[in-house]
Order: C-alpha cells, then sequence, then structure tokens
C-alpha cells in the first residue's frame, strides 16, 4: 500500500503579521515590504485554530512573527494575537519569537518582551560603516544609530537578545571590528546569515568569495576562542556539536525538507512549507507555492492537493542527489530548497554557494581548527 510523506511535526510557525518594513535593506528578499496591510484577528483565529486541530502539533513549536518589520505594528497587536493562540491551545508550549530590524524598540515593547517572554532577535551588521552599506532607510540613509539605540534599551532593560549578521563581501575584511562591536557592544550571542541569491537579490556580493570567507571564520573562531567564548556564534556552536559528538549530527540537518516542520501564513491567511522565504515568490513551473489558505483549507487537505506533492517530490529528488553525490550531507541533509530553486533554477539540483559557505567552508575551518583545540 502506497503512503504519503511523513507530515511534521511543526517546529516553526512562521507569520507574516504584515509585509511592510520600514527600511529598505538593498540585499532584502521580501518582493513585497512596501505593501501595509496586516493579519486580521480573523486570520489570526483561523490560524491557530488550523494548527491546533491538526495532527501536525506534537510538541512545543516556536511562533516566529517575521517577513516584513513586526514592529511595525504596535505590542497591543500582539498581546490580542498571543492571548488568541493560547485560546486555540490545546496543552503544547509555545515559544514566541521576533526577528526585528531594531529601529523601533521601546519601553512599551520591552514590556511586552518582558511579560510573554518573547525571543528577540536584532538584525545588525557590525559596527556602522559596515552596517549602513546595505541597511537603509527609505530615503538612503542609515540605520544603524537607530539600531544601536535600540539594543543599548534592551541591555538596559536586561533583556536577553540574538543578533543576526549578514555577512556580504565587505565584511570579511573585519572580523577584528565585528568581534570588537559585538563585545563592546553587549552582544554575546550572534548568528552570521550570508548574502543570498533569493527572490528580488538576483546576485550576492560573495559569488567567488570562498577563501576570503574561510579566512573570515577561521580568524573569528580564533577571536572567539581567545575571549573565552564570551560571544557565542550560533554557526560554530552547532558545527562543533556536530563534529564533536559521536551522535548523528542532525543538529547541522535542514528542516526545510521536512514536509510541516516548517509551516509558513501570509497576512492574508495563505500557507505554504519548506522553506519560509518561498511564500511572496513566484516561479514559472511553481507558481506562488501556496498550498492552500486558513480560512478554506486545512493542512491535510492541503497536503493532498497536486501542488504539495510536486513541491514534496521534487525537493526530495533533489535531496536524494545531494545525499548521492556530497561527502558533506550528514552536515547539511540536504540543503535548504529555496536556494536551490533561487540559484540553480530547480529543486531537483545539488550545491548552491550557499552551501558551500554556509556548511562546506564552516565545516572545513572548524575541522582544521579541532587539532588545536584538543591541544588547549
Amino acid at each position: 500500500m502506497t503512503t504519503g510523506p511523513v507530515l511534521g511535526p511543526l517546529d516553526l510557525l512562521v507569520l507574516q503579521p504584515t509585509p511592510f518594513c520600514n527600511i529598505d535593506c538593498s540585499y532584502c528578499y521580501l518582493p513585497d515590504r512596501r505593501n501595509k496591510n496586516r493579519m486580521s484577528e480573523d486570520t489570526l483565529e483561523r490560524v491557530f485554530e488550523r494548527v491546533f486541530a491538526s495532527d501536525i502539533v506534537r510538541g512545543p513549536f516556536t511562533v516566529v512573527w517575521h517577513a516584513g518589520e513586526p514592529m511595525v505594528l504596535p505590542p497591543t497587536y500582539y498581546a490580542r494575537a498571543f492571548a488568541i493562540g493560547e485560546r486555540h491551545n490545546r496543552g503544547v508550549t509555545i515559544s514566541h519569537s521576533f526577528q526585528t530590524n531594531g529601529t523601533l524598540v521601546d519601553d512599551e515593547w520591552c514590556d511586552l518582551i518582558e511579560r510573554h517572554g518573547v525571543r528577540i532577535g536584532v538584525s545588525v551588521d557590525g559596527p556602522g560603516f559596515l552596517h549602513d552599506r546595505c541597511r537603509k532607510t527609505r530615503r538612503g540613509g542609515g540605520t544603524h544609530a537607530q539600531v544601536m539605540q535600540g539594543i543599548e534599551l534592551l541591555c538596559r532593560r536586561g533583556i536577553s537578545f540574538h543578533v543576526i549578521t549578514v555577512l556580504t563581501a565587505a565584511a570579511l575584511d573585519y572580523p577584528d571590528e565585528i568581534y570588537a562591536f559585538y563585545v563592546d557592544n553587549g552582544i554575546q550571542h550572534a548568528g552570521f546569515n550570508i548574502e543570498e541569491i533569493e527572490g528580488p537579490n538576483v546576485h550576492s556580493s560573495l559569488s567567488g568569495t570562498e577563501e576570503r570567507f574561510r579566512a573570515f571564520l577561521g580568524r573569528f573562531f580564533d577571536l572567539v576562542s581567545a575571549g573565552g567564548h564570551a560571544v557565542r556564534v550560533r554557526e560554530f556552536d552547532s558545527t562543533l556539536g556536530a563534529l564533536l559528538d559521536d551522535s548523528d549530527p542532525a543538529s547541522l540537518r535542514t528542516h526545510q525538507t521536512a514536509p510541516y516542520a516548517i509551516i509558513s501564513v501570509d497576512c492574508e491567511g495563505n500557507f505554504t512549507s519548506f522553506s519560509p522565504e518561498l511564500l511572496g515568490l513566484r516561479n514559472e513551473q511553481y507558481g506562488d507555492f501556496v498550498l492552500g489558505n486558513v480560512h478554506r483549507d486545512s493542512f491535510a487537505a492541503a497536503s493532498s492537493s497536486s501542488a504539495f506533492h510536486r513541491l514534496q517530490r521534487d525537493i526530495a529528488v533533489g535531496v536524494e542527489r545531494c545525499r548521492g553525490s556530497c561527502e558533506y550531507f550528514d552536515f547539511c541533509g540536504g540543503g535548504a530548497p529555496v536556494n536551490k530553486l533561487c540559484e540553480n533554477g530547480s529543486f531537483d539540483s545539488t550545491e548552491t554557494l550557499f552551501c558551500r559557505l554556509n556548511r562546506k567552508a564552516l565545516v572545513d575551518v572548524l575541522l582544521a581548527k579541532l587539532p588545536r583545540r584538543a591541544a588547549e
């Protein structure tokens, strides 16, 4: 008897409260960030009703408010949204997480964060001379000063946060300056995203920079080690954990290839799975990637559609091609589908710039550091 793919369990519910963003980053992948629509309370009701009525919730999961600048909507909006979620909850632990550009953080936001235990990630690309190259206002000015006001307030309020720094080619020459920026501003947890070829951002300054990228990673790792790991880097911790652990290095594998491990819902209630960045993109082969709408469709019903089966099949074929051809597969699990599509034009493909930098270079650099680390 033929059975369908295993669905879930749900790990991330990515909700787009609004596609609008108050700034205009040059490397942004969001195609509709001038749209000021917002997710209605009725749509929020339907989202959480659908989620908790499904069988994909089998343990704790995180709600990520993203895909626009979530803080352009007021804290009162989220207080109501959190209450809606809890009203439908059937005893599962939900964590709420915001990824913000940090320009709108104020005391009212800090009150909400503290009251609800919200996790906060702030996007900041290091010192001002790097950050302001790409992260600009809609009038073309830099945003670093505004972001730092938000970070300083979070620090004064004693609110834990992490930062995401997007690495461009320009950043690769300044590992010492980025590290000093973290230390000087009390930043203890950081993650590196690379400038990706994705959506409207059809080029990356990192193309052809593999050796410089490896040198940056190596130098930054040395700085972190010399500093007693006062700054924790997400990529270093997860990769070292996999390299030093005799168990299956599943912590580095992507859940973007597992149906309904991630569900993304836009402000109108349209939803998809796999890579969150697919929602809002269009493609000649796959259309708009929408699998259903929470006002009409259950997740189970959407998983029976031809659009879902085609998406799942092509992603799975690409994973198997990676499994059969790449020695780094155990540290990746087959790559991020959105990067394969945007870089190679197909889910049924293998290596991307994203995996060369974000997986292969990282593993190689840290493997080279392990003998020295063991001797220390």
